[in-house]
């Protein structure tokens, strides 16, 4: 299996990179995001436990996210790999993560990590959230999650350095150009 991690800030471009990397390399794109959103919107007692993390920008507790993860793989223990669009967050979600996937003799492959300054950041989610309607991508909210994400979610960069699997990649540039040079990193990890 190849499993892959990637990683950057609200913003960075994640789930646009995940989607060509599904289509290239026939992968289940696993977006915590998006299954929180989706129980959010059901209604579900996940969902409104979330809601009430993600309404004030902050992380939802591991042990929710970590639970639902191990029982997503289990379910889908016949595809070619993973990749991880917002997950783990924090260190200790990095060791869980791995935890969990060795229970599958599995282990991450390589980190995707998807450099963006955070002024073009702000004004990507501004833009998205004009488009979507998409109620967390406010300024104040924005702004919150990057204070969030350099606090807890970047010291994952030095985690996954010390493993040598962290792929540093310049986020700014056209969708098609970034994928590029993602797409060497992954095929040099496949040879």
């Amino acid at each position: 299996m190849l499993n892959i991690v990637i990683f950057g800030a609200p913003g960075s471009g994640k789930g646009t990179q995940s989607e060509k990397l599904v289509a290239r390399y026939g992968l289940q794109h696993v977006s915590t995001g998006e299954i929180l959103r989706d129980e959010i919107e059901a209604i579900t007692e996940l969902g409104k436990l979330a809601d009430s993390y993600m309404s004030k920008g902050e992380l939802v507790p591991d042990c929710i996210v970590i639970d639902m993860l191990d029982s997503l793989i289990e379910k889908k223990k016949h595809v070619k790999g993973f990749i991880f669009d917002g997950f783990p967050r924090t260190v200790p979600q990095g060791e869980a993560l791995s935890k969990m996937l060795s229970k599958h003799e599995e282990d991450v492959n390589a980190v995707i990590s998807l450099e963006v300054e955070d002024e073009e950041l702000i004004d990507r989610l501004l833009k998205r959230g004009q488009i979507s309607g998409r109620s967390d991508d406010n300024r104040e909210t924005i702004e919150a999650r990057l204070k969030v994400y350099y606090r807890q979610t970047s010291p994952l960069k030095e985690f996954y350095k010390e493993r040598g699997i962290l792929k540093e990649i310049d986020g700014i540039g056209t969708v098609d150009d970034i994928f590029r040079t993602i797409e060497k990193e992954i095929d040099q990890l496949i040879k």
